[in-house]
This record gives C-alpha cells, sequence and structure tokens, in this order.
C-alpha cells in the first residue's frame, strides 16, 4: 500500500462540563485515572515528563508535554516510537466543552501506520466516552480495562 498522507489518529465529543473541569479531568491524575489509566507519577505540566500506567495490562508509557495552553490545548508526545497527540479544547453554550484529540507521527510500513492510527483512533474514543461518563454522570466505565479481557486473545 502507498500511502498519500501519513495516517493521522482523529476523534471528538461533546462533554456537557465547562471547558476548564474538562481540561483539569486531562491534566489532574486523580481525575483522568477514573477514565483512563491507573497510576500517573503527576499532573500535566508544560516541559515536564510523567509516567502512566495501566497496571491491569502491565503497561506504561512515558508522557513528554510539549505545551500547554490553558482550557485550549494540550500537546504530548508518547509510546514508543514517540507519536504527537494534541487535546483541543472548544468552550461550547451551556457550558459543555467539545474535545478533539489527534493523534499522529506513526513509524513503519505504511500497513503498520494505518493499524497505529485505528488502533488510536479506537483508544482515544473510549477515554473520550469514558471522560464524558465520568465528567457528566460520576460513572466510572472501565471501558479501558474492559478493552482487552485476559481470557480473549490481542489481535
Amino acid at each position: 500500500m502507498e500511502l498519500k498522507r501519513a495516517p493521522t489518529a482523529e476523534t471528538a465529543m461533546l462533554i456537557r462540563r465547562p471547558v476548564a473541569d474538562v481540561f483539569e479531568a486531562i491534566i489532574d491524575p486523580a481525575i483522568t485515572t477514573k477514565f483512563w489509566f491507573t497510576h500517573s507519577s503527576g499532573r500535566l505540566d508544560e516541559g515536564k515528563t510523567v509516567e502512566w500506567e495501566w497496571r491491569m495490562y502491565g503497561v506504561s508509557a512515558r508522557v513528554e508535554v510539549s505545551e500547554i495552553v490553558p482550557d485550549e490545548k494540550i500537546v504530548m508526545q508518547w509510546s514508543d516510537p514517540p507519536t504527537t497527540v494534541v487535546w483541543t479544547f472548544t468552550k461550547m453554550p451551556d457550558e459543555a466543552t467539545f474535545l478533539e484529540v489527534r493523534n499522529f507521527g506513526f513509524a513503519g510500513s505504511a500497513d503498520e501506520q494505518v493499524k497505529q492510527a485505528v488502533d488510536s483512533t479506537g483508544g482515544f474514543s473510549l477515554v473520550l466516552a469514558g471522560a464524558k461518563a465520568w465528567l457528566e454522570q460520576g460513572l466510572t466505565l472501565g471501558l479501558i480495562g474492559d478493552r482487552h479481557p485476559k481470557s480473549i486473545s490481542a489481535k
């Protein structure tokens, strides 16, 4: 397969909470652990590197934050090899936020890049759905932990 453009994972969700609340939910691990990873070495801050863990899977990721514009944008690099993730927060009417996530810079063959982008889109879609449930209803859905049950082999 020949790629005309490098693949980008993209997903978005309207979350019916003020932009400051949604932004804080992504940078503060005390909140983010309610719907995404299980542990973090600290809060996201510009120029800082943190470690995120998904202990149910025995994996972790090093996250380097390159830019933060409060209540508007977070830019970070993660994975191995590193990819870029851009979170964009748009203030909407009625105290709501439109949260967009773009992940790009995948490595490998064209097929490998496409697979990574598809997997990333699915993963970030679950993160946004979990964030919506937590922030709007106070519900912890367990979407990330339930994505790969131990009795089902990964494909």
